[in-house]
Order: C-alpha cells, then structure tokens, then sequence
C-alpha cells in the first residue's frame, strides 16, 4: 500500500517471520479503514468480505443470542486480527464488531485469504495460532460461567483487561479504552444491578476506582483474591 511504511506492521505477531519485501507485498493488497467510535465494522451474520488488523483504537467484539441477549465475546486491541472468518471456514462473521474508539484497521479482502495464507505459509500459521488462543480463551470463560460464582467472574474478566490493556496512573492500571458496567455485565453474563453492586463495594474498600466508561485496578492483589476466592464475598 503506497505511503504505508512496514515499520509499521513488521513488530505484530501476525506478521512474525516475514521479510519487509513480504511486508511490502502484503501491504499492496490492504485498504486502511477508519472507525468512528460507536460505529459497526461488521455484523454478525453478515457475509464476511474483510479480515482486519487493527491499528489503532479498540474493537468490541459482540455476539447476541437466538433470544436477543448480547454477550461480549473480547475486546481486540492495537496489533491484533479480526475478522478472521476466512480462518474458519465461515463466509459469514460469528459476530459483531463495535469501534469502541475511534480506530483505524487494515483491511484485506476474504477472497485474498487463500493465496496469501498459502504463499507466506508464517502469515497463515500465525493466523492459526490467534485463532486457536482465542479458542482456549473461550473455553476458559465457558468453564468460569459454569462453576464460578458472579464475583469472581467479574474479578476476573476485569484483571484479563488489564492483563490486555492496562495502562499505568497515578490512581493505579487504567484498562485503556471506555468500559460500562453495562458492557462487564454483558462479559460476564451477569446483570447490570449485580455489578454496580460489586464495583461500589469494591470502590468502598479502595480495590478498583469508577467512573464515567473509565475502571481502574487500584489494589491489583486484592482483585486477584477475590478472583481466586470460592467462599468470601
């Protein structure tokens, strides 16, 4: 892509192993995308014509229910793919995809997929990867919904967050983008009342600080425990 320099793409995990001539390559089939917050880069169901690697910004990646429940699968952040239905076989995306902030992606067209998979076998083999991890990730969350209790399903949603985003203040980690405590409901299938219940508690006792779509980790140590916890509340 004229004016995009590799540089810029040539530290992502996804394109680890190759060479800046491969980058360059790569690079002439993409078209920068940009984001406005709250806007839809796809649809769930929708037919999948893109695969994205994000730039810049934060992506809310959004799966609703036969019966109208929206559940938050993950958030990507900078440097991450998604979109990635061509890897799965799919023609349609699993779901949606929300610009949290303004963001700015690289986008290839699906239809591409098959010959750069195949003629930097890195690219695909590292795609493969991210899908697996995120797999495990799932099943890490399928086994929290199951056998753990609301609050130690928000703790640890939460420290994920920070694990993924976290951001250094004078107050503690900041998770760098807006969050709600409507949208660590929807990550945790627990409800809105039930969270700002345990977030107000928590602010009490100086474990996490609140605000307007801002959560910070103030005693990180002390999420961790309740996290951890099977008995206390």
């Amino acid at each position: 892509m004229a004016g995009l320099d590799p540089s810029l793409i040539a530290g992502l995990p996804t394109f680890a192993g190759l060479e800046r001539k491969d980058l360059e390559i790569l690079l002439s089939h993409a078209q920068a995308m940009r984001f406005a917050a709250g806007s839809s880069v796809f649809e769930q169901e929708e037919e999948a014509r893109n695969f994205f690697v994000l730039l810049d910004g934060h992506i809310r990646v959004v799966r609703t229910t036969p019966d109208g429940q929206q559940v938050i699968v993950r958030y990507i952040s900078e440097g991450e793919l998604f979109g990635i239905a061509a890897a799965l076989g799919r023609t349609t995306y699993p779901a949606s995809a929300i610009a949290v902030a303004d963001c700015v992606a690289l986008a290839w067209s699906n239809a591409q997929w098959p010959e750069l998979s195949a003629r930097f076998p890195s690219l695909g083999a590292n795609t493969y990867k991210t899908v697996g991890n995120r797999l495990q990730d799932a099943h890490t969350r399928v086994i929290e919904m199951s056998t753990e209790q609301v609050e130690q399903r928000v703790a640890h949603a939460l420290l994920r967050l920070v694990k993924q985003t976290g951001r250094q203040t004078d107050d503690g980690i900041e998770i760098d983008f807006p969050i709600t405590r409507q949208d660590i409901a929807e990550m945790t299938g627990a409800t809105l009342h039930t969270v700002s219940r345990l977030l107000s508690a928590w602010e009490e006792s100086g474990i996490v600080k609140g605000g307007r779509k801002r959560v910070v980790v103030r005693n990180p140590h002390q999420l961790m425990l309740k996290a951890e916890s099977r008995n206390k509340n």
